[in-house]
């Protein structure tokens, strides 16, 4: 499979004020799909503008025509599985089915105590919540009227009629590297989504970072396995910017070029670039940018 080439958009311009522009550039720009996070705030931008994900995603599904649309990523942080999958369905309606859901288990960032929790959930407890939020939500986007009574997500008569535009529904991004987590990707995920390994992202190297990407991508095989599926069914997505390599692939076509290319042998079909935002983590060239956009994937050997 050829690589795709997607970017995310921070939600941080009001629409008006640039917001709306940005997105149609991306899709002038020839991006396979532009995502946006799902956080209320989100570290450094806590203290300025930050808009929601899926009002952001419904503006631009009337503000594009082409490119596909999505979260990166959603998490049980703050959604609960019925509400999330109405405001799907709709979207993916408004989107003419363009919408790809990113989904994960959450951190332990700003989203995880906003709702009054004193603390935030443990590793386990985010893996316990997100693999019954997981398959519920698999329900809710599929059929018509759901009934479930789980130990933290319940449904009772939740109709979601006439479910999405895709079939047999939207398309699941499933973030992970545990073995929970992979396992859920294995069983119900269209695309699999990483950022690396986070443990070696301040004093770590590029090849270090592609060793442990090669070691995802076996434990995601092996779980595609014990579920009975080929991993080859799986699109896999590396959000960059939070391996060793940082910005640098930013800073020319052909550092991107060589960056891609490696990735690409690892077996990644889709690679995510940040839109820039200057003075900040994600400042970059745009005209540099909008060039790696346009030419760099035919550069690819």
């Amino acid at each position: 499979m050829s690589l795709r080439l997607s970017t995310v958009i921070l939600p941080v311009d009001r629409w008006h004020e640039g917001g709306r522009a940005t997105w149609q550039r991306a899709e002038e720009l020839g991006f396979h799909a532009a995502y946006t996070y799902d956080h209320l705030s989100w570290r450094t931008f806590r203290n300025g503008p930050w808009f929601g994900a899926l009002p952001t995603l419904t503006a631009a599904a009337t503000a594009t025509q082409r490119m596909r649309l999505g979260t990166l990523v959603t998490s049980p942080n703050f959604r609960h599985p019925v509400t999330l999958a109405k405001e799907l369905i709709s979207l993916d309606d408004v989107s003419g089915g363009r919408i790809t859901l990113g989904i994960g288990a959450g951190g332990n960032g700003f989203d995880a105590t906003v709702l009054g929790q004193e603390q935030p959930w443990t590793p386990k407890e985010r893996a316990d919540r997100f693999g019954e939020f997981l398959p519920l939500l698999d329900r809710l986007l599929t059929e018509d009227s759901v009934s479930q009574r789980g130990t933290f997500y319940s449904a009772e008569e939740a109709f979601n009629i006439p479910g999405c535009v895709q079939r047999p529904r939207l398309p699941f991004a499933v973030a992970a590297t545990g073995p929970r987590g992979l396992k859920l990707a294995a069983k119900y995920g269209q695309a699999w989504v990483t950022t690396g390994d986070p443990k070696i992202f301040d004093e770590g190297t590029p090849e270090q970072s592609v060793q442990a990407l090669r070691g995802q991508i076996e434990k995601l095989g092996k779980a595609c396995a014990e579920t009975g599926r080929d991993t080859a069914e799986l699109d896999k997505v590396l959000l960059t910017g939070f391996t060793p390599d940082r910005g640098r692939p930013l800073e020319s076509v052909a550092a991107f070029v060589d960056f891609a290319g490696r990735h690409q042998e690892l077996g990644f079909t889709e690679l995510v670039i940040h839109w820039p935002i200057p003075d900040s983590d994600f400042a970059a060239d745009q005209g540099v940018f909008e060039r790696i956009a346009t030419e760099a994937l035919a550069q690819l050997g």
